[in-house]
Formats: C-alpha cells, structure tokens, sequence
C-alpha cells in the first residue's frame, strides 16, 4: 500500500515519541552485560515484531542472562524452563489436578503462562515436549483438558541450544524450528569486551540489577507502529528474490548452489523478513524500510531456513556463505 510523504513524517514522529524506551531498555541491559550487541539488538527485534528467537551458542556467552536481564528491564512476568530427557509436556503446559477433598479437577497453568519464556536447552527434550511448546507458540494458546486458555501478550519464546555436546540431545526438526523467526549464532566477546567482563565479575565492585524501565503496554504499542513501517514494492520485490533464490538459485545466476541446497526459505520466510526488517528500520528510528535493513537482518531470518546437502557439508560450505552469495548476487533496488 503506497503511502504519502507526510503520512511517513507522522510515522516518523510517533516512532521517535515511542520508541524512547528501547534506549532505556538498552542502558539497562549495558549494566550487566558486556558486548554482544548484536544479540540484544536481534532479541529487541523479536519483542517488537511479535516473533520468537533461537539462540545458539557454547555455554558461558551470556545468552541466559541476555534473556533474564531483557525480562527484567520489560515489566513482565518471567518463567525459566530448563529443558532435560525427562520433562514431560505437563510440565511445560501445565495439567488437570485431581482435588480430593472438594471430589473435582481443577487446572495448574504450566510456566508456559508468562510473558517471557526462557527455554533453556531447548535441544534437550524428547519431540512431545519440544512440540508441545512450539504449539504454544504457534498457537499462541494451550489446551488443558477440554478448554484452551489464551496466552499473555506479549509472549515471547527465547530459546537457547549448546551446539556443542550432542549426548541425550534431540536435534529440533526443520518443521519446528521454522517457527522461530530468528535464530542467532552467538559469537565470542573481543578481547578487550572480555577483559571488562572478568574485571566486572572478580572485582570487589557489586553487580548493578536491572530495573524495569518499560511496560508491556509500551511493547503491544511500539509492535503497532512496527507493522505500520512503510515498505516500498522495490524493497519488497527484493525481498522476493532473496527467498527465491534460496529455492531456485539457477534462476539468479547462481546454479554453483544448486547441489547444496536441499531445500530453500518457506513463505514464512518472507513474511518474517519483512517483519523483521520493520522492527530494524523501528529500531533506527525510521518509518520506512531501506535495503540495507533487509541485509542487516537476512542471516538470522533465513539461516535456520535453509537445507543444505551432504554435497555442502562434504565441501565445507556453510548456510552463512550461501546466504552471503545470495546477497551478493541478488540485484540491490
């Protein structure tokens, strides 16, 4: 839908009045967390755009607390699940408990009911319970019994996985972890981000606590004129073509792809890069959507979307490098 230029200034107005509480959020996540930028950066974005996160990284990375200190600086309820082989779906959802004295049933809600879940190791569980959170999510509503119960808004899913140790671990399916709109891959802190970390933890100095700095009013609001960020058809044709060349890179003068990839971004794909482009543009403060925004966000959308063969991993070619030649190739509007 076109819009006009001052319709884009007003936009433009209102996200710069609304958008005040992402730089508090922002500086009260500085005081416990050194670096990773880009992780507090893609965990906003997910807030803003309704859209759950996968982060995947070896332990000690500050992605737990990343997550917990976001709960704390958002006025909301918070729930940690930790994920092991022998959680069971009620334990996540929550289940019918028989009351003797009054001869009834009545419903214990699950930690589900939040407005953060933290799913810690979420690769450790069996498929029942893994899909009983990702119906949740999905769903945005759990079933106990006969009646469905809705979930609290915001809700949001933060999901994290070792990559590392795969003993009594059980790898999400393609189907599954579709439903994250992001996944990141957490990276080591530079030397100098590492030096502040260990002075900040073995000083004598105590550790500030994050306070809640935002409501969840100010979140559903902020979500509201994300969706209403102006996206041109140039932009969104380009988007269009960056999942279509993860299906049919032959046609994008890329067919040195086609042995390694096995399957390419699904039309959740798209939705979810325009969305999150949105909330990228939102985050700069800006109405409207630029090609650089799709760039910036591309790696986290379609990474966990992309197939590759035995061919790729055989060669060494990682879903980061396909991406990057798409990029490449792919005409920028």
């Amino acid at each position: 839908m076109m819009q006009s230029a001052d319709d884009i200034r007003l936009l433009n107005e209102k996200i710069n009045d609304s958008s005040v509480f992402i730089s508090r959020i922002n500086q009260e996540l500085s005081k416990v967390i050194v670096g990773q930028h880009g992780m507090v950066e893609r965990l906003l974005i997910g807030l803003l755009s309704n859209g759950h996160v996968l982060l995947e990284g070896v332990p000690g990375l500050a992605k737990t607390l990343s997550i917990k200190s976001l709960a704390q600086a958002v006025h909301a309820q918070f729930s940690r699940i930790q994920f092991t082989p022998d959680l069971l779906p009620a334990d996540v959802i929550g289940t019918m408990i028989y009351n003797q004295s009054k001869n009834e049933f009545y419903v214990r809600k699950g930690p589900v009911f939040a407005n953060f879940i933290l799913a810690d190791e979420i690769n450790r569980a069996p498929a029942k319970v893994q899909s009983a959170l990702l119906e949740a999510m999905q769903e945005r509503q759990v079933t106990i019994g006969d009646t469905s119960y809705a979930l609290p808004e915001p809700f949001l899913v933060l999901a994290t996985q070792n990559p590392i140790e795969q003993e009594g671990t059980y790898p999400l399916p393609e189907a599954q972890v579709d439903r994250f709109m992001l996944k990141l891959v957490v990276g080591y802190p530079s030397k100098a981000e590492e030096q502040q970390i260990i002075r900040q933890n073995t000083g004598g100095l105590t550790l500030q606590a994050v306070k809640p700095v935002a409501s969840t009013h100010e979140i559903l609001q902020a979500r509201d004129l994300v969706r209403q960020v102006y996206v041109d058809e140039k932009v969104e044709n380009y988007i269009l073509d960056i999942v279509f060349a993860t299906r049919f890179p032959e046609k994008y003068a890329l067919a040195k792809l086609k042995p390694f990839i096995s399957f390419g971004g699904s039309p959740r794909a798209s939705i979810n890069l325009v969305l999150a482009s949105k909330a990228y543009a939102f985050l700069q403060k800006r109405a409207y959507v630029v090609p650089e925004d799709v760039r910036a966000i591309c790696s986290d959308v379609l990474r966990h979307r992309i197939g590759l063969t035995y061919e790729a991993e055989a060669e060494s070619i990682s879903v980061d490098q396909v991406i990057s030649d798409i990029l490449s190739a792919v005409n920028v509007p």
